[in-house]
């Protein structure tokens, strides 16, 4: 079964072709990350445009790299939720479209739901039930993988996700956009025990996050040495806010997965690319005799590979979309 997927959620319009939900056929990603640079962030407006200027030459480049046309395929995937809500709508609407012209079946994705499925991908051999950890710059879930289709919650943050935490703390000294990423290659030349920063937790919730309180932290810290005319030492501070951040994700999601007796365990998102996230939680792993499963690193940002493999499942558990589907800013994983 073929599958055109579309996924334009934030910052990257993206088109992939999905062969029963786990072979890449084709996957094309149209960044917008120098749009967005100048401004040290995305800016809705300028997103939801880049994507109508962009999403016609990718879905084209997708079809073509798979040497498929619209009458191969036998469904169309798109996200529709959550997300910026101008963005998710051009990747509806084209989806209608071409769905309804090309007489396909349209199938809706929930973009968490995608991230996990990276993972389908990269191992074929993933089936649930597992336990999975979502980190990105909008989201921080631990969730139980009870079927393809059927998920629960047993953990979020409370407030800011790990992503933004890394972005905002980038932005504060002047790292370019996205923040995480020149966070975590700077850190690796810094002492991860410089600077003391705290470990919030959530009264009477074993494992939810909050991460607001680590952010002000780390800003105040750069703030009032800014202020003193003190440096601080750029390689330490990003090796401590690092390690603070992997040290509340690992220990919770690690807990979950023993209170739950799960043995096998996943991670996902855009800060599953994180190299200390990846090295620590498969040491600790190993030393607890649980199976890891991380997807490979150009699966962890926003693509429509996992679209695809996502819209797969949904498609054989018989969900479709009608013409009228709408798109929406927040929308449960468990929907």
């Amino acid at each position: 079964m073929k599958i055109l997927a579309i996924e334009t959620s934030c910052d990257e319009t993206a088109a992939a072709v999905v062969a029963d939900g786990r072979g890449v056929l084709s996957s094309i990603v149209a960044s917008q990350v120098k749009d967005h640079e100048v401004y040290g962030g995305v800016v809705p407006e300028i997103a939801s445009r880049k994507h109508v200027e962009m999403i016609v030459q990718v879905v084209q480049t997708a079809l073509k790299k798979a040497d498929l046309s619209f009458g191969d395929l036998d469904a169309i995937a798109v996200t529709h939720a959550p997300g910026l809500i101008g963005s998710l709508l051009v990747g509806v609407n084209f989806a209608k479209g071409a769905a309804f012209a090309n007489d396909l079946p349209l199938v809706a994705v929930h973009h968490l739901r995608s991230h996990i499925a990276a993972n389908y991908l990269t191992h074929k051999d993933l089936t649930p039930p597992f336990l999975c950890l979502i980190v990105s710059g909008g989201h921080s879930h631990i969730v139980e993988v009870l079927d393809y289709t059927k998920l629960k919650v047993i953990g979020k943050t409370k407030d800011d996700a790990a992503g933004e935490v890394f972005d905002k703390v980038a932005r504060a000294r002047g790292l370019p956009y996205p923040g995480g990423v020149h966070v975590d290659k700077i850190a690796e030349n810094g002492d991860p025990q410089a600077f003391l920063l705290p470990r919030p937790s959530v009264k009477g919730s074993l494992y939810d996050f909050s991460f607001s309180g680590l952010k002000t932290a780390a800003v105040n810290l750069i703030h009032n040495a800014h202020q003193k005319g003190e440096m601080i030492k750029i390689e330490d501070l990003c090796a401590s806010l690092r390690h603070a951040i992997v040290d509340c994700l690992t220990s919770k999601f690690l807990a979950a997965a023993k209170d739950n007796n799960y043995k096998k365990l996943a991670i996902s998102g855009g800060v599953s690319a994180n190299s200390h996230l990846r090295e620590h939680l498969k040491s600790e792993c190993e030393k607890n005799s649980l199976k890891l499963y991380m997807p490979q690193l150009s699966l962890c940002g926003d693509n429509a590979a996992m679209v695809g493999s996502q819209g797969y499942y949904e498609y054989i558990a018989g969900k479709r979309a009608s013409l009228d589907l709408n798109a929406s800013a927040t929308m449960s994983i468990e929907e």
